[in-house]
């Protein structure tokens, strides 16, 4: 099989890792693209305009296709919301991560639980789900947490303690008896502790993207 190469653009280096070890066995080489500082920008009180911030994903995207990848994977939520309004300079297939996360929600009827550690990234993902359901044309009945205060340990390296957080509050939610998501690769980790523990399924991101990649690995979109 061919090796297929992808360009990634990430808001943080610690996405990198979990796509590797992922996909560790693939037929897939990943560049990784690493720009914490636009989410930074993008934050109340700092200058950068939506249209600024519009023209920089687009520079991103336009420098990850002249690198010959066969497709541009978008890992980061917020980009993503960019990305939409944005007009695209490059024909490289893009893949953006939450497109297959959010059809694995689409198809389930129970109420469900999307758990978050990044408060920053609620408001863009549930716009996007809303809107990607809403052109499915399927009801969910879906509820929001955070777990608070943990973000800012991942983002100080503090990755154990991280994911201790997320364990804990995934814990306490399964007992509620609804069908549980986790919206940011970095709450992976975490949601497979308990899956393992508890024996039950959790939806993430990088579960419904290895389903995506791996059904069409062969396929034109790569």
């Amino acid at each position: 099989m061919v090796l297929k190469k992808i360009g990634c653009i990430h808001a943080h280096y610690s996405n990198i890792d979990y796509l590797e070890k992922a996909f560790l066995t693939s037929d897939i080489e990943f560049l990784h693209f690493v720009d914490p500082g636009l989410m930074h920008c993008l934050q109340a009180g700092n200058s950068l305009s939506r249209e600024e911030a519009q023209e920089k994903v687009r520079e991103q995207i336009a420098w990850v296709a002249k690198c010959q990848v066969d497709a541009i994977l978008i890992s980061c939520t917020n980009y993503i919301a960019l990305l939409e309004e944005a007009v695209l300079p490059t024909t490289v297939p893009i893949i953006k991560i939450d497109e297959p996360f959010f059809e694995s929600i689409c198809q389930i009827q129970e109420p469900q639980t999307i758990v978050f550690s990044n408060p920053a990234t609620v408001e863009g993902t549930m716009s996007r789900l809303y809107q990607y359901a809403s052109a499915q044309q399927k009801l969910i009945d879906l509820e929001v947490v955070v777990v608070e205060n943990s973000f800012n340990l991942i983002m100080n390296g503090l990755k154990e303690e991280y994911n201790q957080k997320v364990v804990d509050c995934l814990e306490q939610l399964k007992e509620k008896n609804r069908v549980i998501s986790v919206a940011q690769l970095s709450m992976v980790e975490a949601a497979k502790q308990v899956e393992d523990r508890a024996s039950i399924g959790i939806i993430n991101p990088l579960k419904t993207l290895k389903t995506l990649i791996n059904n069409d690995l062969n396929k034109s979109f790569i």
